[in-house]
């Protein structure tokens, strides 16, 4: 928007942009917890929008997994129980490691990977440690040579960032995962695809193991 309050260039694609940005990190803050009705005339009035960039943002969102909508109730924020996490965690056991090997073997940007977890082990909130994770897993897998597969773990990176910042919120257990993480790399930076692979893999699964203990003494 322009300085003058004029809408000015600012286009439909954008305006729908902010919105998912900003519903994207309130919903993985916590701010609007699982289960919250998200009603579209009360959104527009809120980013001061018309109800269609508000629409077709909760639509991205729900394609992303934060969000779901029903004729009966209309969007709503994901609710996260021990089914839905097993079920991203086991599609993520299936196709990681793969990625993550075949990254190693192309090559990745061990800079960046390094950045990612010193941003996570400085991060104040559970949030910010959470999302430079997921970035820091995406610079392993992303350069697999296969844009399918990378898509589909693209896919899974909201509903991990929610189901992650849900176990946190019950009980915190990212020192486990910062020295998982830090193995990880080390393995990767040495060239040892197969073995970043193992860790990799056990990774995902010693998480989805907490995230459930967590979630179930939700019950």
């Amino acid at each position: 928007m322009r300085s003058d309050g004029a809408v000015g260039t600012i286009t439909p694609i954008s305006r729908t942009g902010m919105v998912v940005d900003a519903l994207r990190r309130a919903i993985l803050s916590g701010e609007l917890p699982a289960g919250r009705q998200l009603i579209e005339a009360d959104l527009a009035g809120s980013f001061g929008l018309s109800k269609t960039p508000v629409r077709e943002a909760l639509k991205i969102l729900a394609g992303a997994g934060l969000v779901t909508m029903s004729d009966y109730r209309g969007a709503v924020v994901r609710v996260i129980d021990e089914s839905t996490a097993h079920s991203v965690f086991d599609v993520r056991a299936l196709l990681e490691p793969v990625a993550v090997e075949r990254t190693v073997a192309n090559g990745f940007d061990v800079e960046a990977a390094e950045q990612s977890l010193a941003v996570a082990d400085g991060a104040v909130d559970g949030t910010d440690r959470s999302i430079a994770n997921r970035d820091f897993h995406q610079l392993l897998y992303s350069n697999s040579g296969n844009p399918l597969l990378t898509s589909m773990l693209d896919g899974l990176r909201d509903q991990v960032t929610l189901i992650t910042i849900t176990a946190w919120t019950i009980r915190p257990t990212w020192e486990p995962e910062a020295a998982e993480h830090a193995a990880i790399l080390a393995a990767a930076k040495a060239g040892d695809g197969p073995g970043a692979a193992a860790l990799v893999l056990q990774h995902i699964r010693s998480f989805e193991e907490r995230a459930l203990a967590e979630l179930a003494s939700k019950r």
